[in-house]
Protein backbone atom coordinates (compact mmCIF):
# COMPACT_ATOMS: atom_id res chain seq x y z
CA UNK A 1 0.00 0.00 0.00
CA UNK A 2 1.35 3.20 -1.28
CA UNK A 3 1.60 6.16 1.59
CA UNK A 4 -0.34 8.90 0.66
CA UNK A 5 2.72 11.34 0.78
CA UNK A 6 4.05 9.35 -2.42
CA UNK A 7 0.69 9.65 -4.05
CA UNK A 8 0.65 13.51 -3.69
CA UNK A 9 4.09 13.84 -5.09
CA UNK A 10 3.23 11.57 -7.96
CA UNK A 11 -0.01 13.82 -8.37
CA UNK A 12 2.39 17.04 -8.01
CA UNK A 13 4.78 15.90 -10.76
CA UNK A 14 1.83 15.15 -13.01
CA UNK A 15 0.33 18.37 -12.50
CA UNK A 16 3.74 19.82 -13.36
CA UNK A 17 3.97 18.07 -16.72
CA UNK A 18 0.65 19.21 -17.66
CA UNK A 19 1.27 22.31 -17.28
CA UNK A 20 5.08 22.36 -18.59
CA UNK A 21 3.10 20.50 -21.81
CA UNK A 22 0.58 22.58 -21.77
CA UNK A 23 0.70 24.76 -25.50
CA UNK A 24 2.62 22.40 -26.67
CA UNK A 25 1.56 20.88 -30.18
CA UNK A 26 0.82 17.29 -29.76
CA UNK A 27 3.46 15.64 -32.77
CA UNK A 28 1.25 14.24 -35.63
CA UNK A 29 2.00 10.42 -35.51
CA UNK A 30 1.76 7.83 -38.83
CA UNK A 31 -1.88 7.15 -37.71
CA UNK A 32 -3.22 10.77 -38.19
CA UNK A 33 -6.32 11.85 -40.17
CA UNK A 34 -7.43 14.81 -39.67
CA UNK A 35 -7.36 17.11 -42.12
CA UNK A 36 -4.87 19.73 -42.80
CA UNK A 37 -6.28 21.19 -45.47
CA UNK A 38 -9.01 20.54 -47.94
CA UNK A 39 -9.80 21.71 -51.32
CA UNK A 40 -13.41 21.83 -52.65
CA UNK A 41 -13.05 22.18 -56.51
CA UNK A 42 -16.51 22.36 -58.41
CA UNK A 43 -17.61 24.07 -61.82
CA UNK A 44 -19.55 27.29 -61.65
CA UNK A 45 -23.08 26.81 -61.10
CA UNK A 46 -25.69 26.89 -64.00
CA UNK A 47 -25.12 29.06 -66.36
CA UNK A 48 -28.14 31.80 -68.86
CA UNK A 49 -27.59 29.97 -72.93
CA UNK A 50 -29.01 31.99 -75.60
CA UNK A 51 -28.30 35.27 -74.22
CA UNK A 52 -26.32 38.53 -75.91
CA UNK A 53 -23.28 38.09 -73.96
CA UNK A 54 -23.33 34.53 -74.64
CA UNK A 55 -19.16 34.96 -74.10
CA UNK A 56 -19.47 35.96 -70.41
CA UNK A 57 -23.47 34.42 -68.85
CA UNK A 58 -24.69 35.23 -65.94
CA UNK A 59 -25.96 32.45 -63.38
CA UNK A 60 -29.46 31.56 -63.48
CA UNK A 61 -32.04 31.72 -60.84
CA UNK A 62 -30.95 27.86 -60.24
CA UNK A 63 -27.31 28.94 -60.50
CA UNK A 64 -27.64 31.36 -58.18
CA UNK A 65 -29.32 28.80 -55.48
CA UNK A 66 -26.71 26.48 -56.38
CA UNK A 67 -24.09 28.86 -55.07
CA UNK A 68 -25.82 29.91 -52.24
CA UNK A 69 -26.17 25.99 -50.95
CA UNK A 70 -22.60 25.88 -52.17
CA UNK A 71 -21.72 29.01 -49.44
CA UNK A 72 -24.05 27.23 -46.65
CA UNK A 73 -22.15 24.37 -47.43
CA UNK A 74 -18.93 25.86 -46.49
CA UNK A 75 -20.25 28.16 -43.46
CA UNK A 76 -18.71 25.92 -40.46
CA UNK A 77 -15.52 25.11 -42.68
CA UNK A 78 -12.22 27.22 -41.93
CA UNK A 79 -12.32 28.91 -45.67
CA UNK A 80 -8.70 30.62 -46.18
CA UNK A 81 -9.23 31.58 -50.09
CA UNK A 82 -11.89 31.43 -53.13
CA UNK A 83 -10.32 31.53 -56.16
CA UNK A 84 -12.15 31.36 -59.70
CA UNK A 85 -11.62 31.85 -63.18
CA UNK A 86 -12.37 35.93 -64.67
CA UNK A 87 -15.80 34.95 -66.09
CA UNK A 88 -19.02 36.17 -64.45
CA UNK A 89 -20.54 32.48 -64.18
CA UNK A 90 -17.31 31.34 -61.77
CA UNK A 91 -17.20 34.55 -59.88
CA UNK A 92 -20.93 34.62 -59.53
CA UNK A 93 -20.42 30.94 -58.21
CA UNK A 94 -18.01 31.97 -55.62
CA UNK A 95 -19.07 35.24 -54.26
CA UNK A 96 -22.22 34.04 -51.24
CA UNK A 97 -18.89 31.80 -50.27
CA UNK A 98 -16.57 34.55 -50.44
CA UNK A 99 -19.03 37.44 -48.63
CA UNK A 100 -19.69 34.52 -45.93
CA UNK A 101 -16.19 34.38 -44.88
CA UNK A 102 -15.40 37.76 -45.41
CA UNK A 103 -12.84 37.19 -48.69
CA UNK A 104 -12.07 38.34 -51.51
CA UNK A 105 -11.92 36.15 -55.09
CA UNK A 106 -8.80 35.52 -56.37
CA UNK A 107 -8.37 35.09 -60.04
CA UNK A 108 -6.75 31.87 -62.15
CA UNK A 109 -6.69 31.48 -65.03
CA UNK A 110 -7.71 28.60 -67.07
CA UNK A 111 -5.74 27.33 -69.18
CA UNK A 112 -2.51 27.26 -67.32
CA UNK A 113 -2.11 23.60 -66.60
CA UNK A 114 -3.61 22.31 -63.74
CA UNK A 115 -0.62 20.52 -62.16
CA UNK A 116 0.90 24.30 -62.13
CA UNK A 117 -2.39 25.94 -60.44
CA UNK A 118 -2.23 22.91 -57.96
CA UNK A 119 1.57 23.24 -56.74
CA UNK A 120 0.51 27.54 -56.16
CA UNK A 121 -2.17 26.30 -54.24
CA UNK A 122 -0.59 24.02 -52.11
CA UNK A 123 2.03 26.40 -51.76
CA UNK A 124 -0.20 28.95 -50.64
CA UNK A 125 -2.38 27.12 -48.43
CA UNK A 126 -0.79 24.40 -46.36
CA UNK A 127 -4.08 24.76 -43.92
CA UNK A 128 -7.43 25.09 -44.25
CA UNK A 129 -9.79 24.93 -46.79
CA UNK A 130 -9.90 26.50 -50.12
CA UNK A 131 -12.94 27.13 -52.81
CA UNK A 132 -11.76 27.13 -56.74
CA UNK A 133 -14.31 27.12 -58.98
CA UNK A 134 -13.73 25.89 -62.39
CA UNK A 135 -15.43 24.73 -65.62
CA UNK A 136 -16.46 21.57 -66.80
CA UNK A 137 -13.07 21.11 -68.37
CA UNK A 138 -10.88 21.86 -65.84
CA UNK A 139 -12.46 21.09 -62.68
CA UNK A 140 -11.90 17.11 -63.27
CA UNK A 141 -8.32 18.06 -64.04
CA UNK A 142 -8.01 20.12 -60.59
CA UNK A 143 -9.34 17.64 -58.88
CA UNK A 144 -6.82 15.10 -60.60
CA UNK A 145 -3.88 16.96 -59.74
CA UNK A 146 -4.87 18.04 -56.44
CA UNK A 147 -5.18 13.91 -55.42
CA UNK A 148 -2.95 12.58 -57.81
CA UNK A 149 -5.68 9.95 -58.98
CA UNK A 150 -8.26 9.59 -61.64
CA UNK A 151 -11.23 11.88 -61.91
CA UNK A 152 -13.29 11.24 -64.68
CA UNK A 153 -14.48 13.82 -67.53
CA UNK A 154 -17.87 15.79 -66.54
CA UNK A 155 -20.12 16.19 -69.25
CA UNK A 156 -21.46 19.95 -70.20
CA UNK A 157 -24.81 19.28 -68.39
CA UNK A 158 -23.28 18.47 -65.06
CA UNK A 159 -23.12 21.50 -62.19
CA UNK A 160 -23.73 18.37 -58.85
CA UNK A 161 -20.15 17.76 -58.74
CA UNK A 162 -18.57 18.96 -55.57
CA UNK A 163 -14.82 17.32 -55.20
CA UNK A 164 -13.26 17.09 -51.83
CA UNK A 165 -9.59 16.84 -51.40
CA UNK A 166 -8.76 16.41 -47.95
CA UNK A 167 -4.83 16.24 -47.38
CA UNK A 168 -3.69 15.16 -43.97
CA UNK A 169 -0.96 16.36 -41.91
CA UNK A 170 1.09 13.29 -42.95
CA UNK A 171 0.46 14.05 -46.97
CA UNK A 172 -2.11 11.49 -47.32
CA UNK A 173 -5.07 12.20 -49.67
CA UNK A 174 -8.60 11.73 -49.61
CA UNK A 175 -10.72 12.18 -52.57
CA UNK A 176 -14.43 12.52 -52.28
CA UNK A 177 -17.18 13.67 -54.81
CA UNK A 178 -20.10 14.52 -52.67
CA UNK A 179 -22.99 15.73 -54.98
CA UNK A 180 -24.13 19.61 -53.88
CA UNK A 181 -27.85 19.30 -52.77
Amino acid sequence: MRSSAFRRGCAALLALAAVACAGVPTPRGPGTTAPASRFVVVRHAEKQTGTAAASDPSLTDAGRQRAARLAASLAEDPVVAVYATPYRRTRDTALPTAHMHGLQITEYDPRQPAPTLVDALRDAHPRGTVLVVGHSNTAPAIAAALCACEVAAMGEDEYDHRYLIDIDGDGRVRLSDIPLP
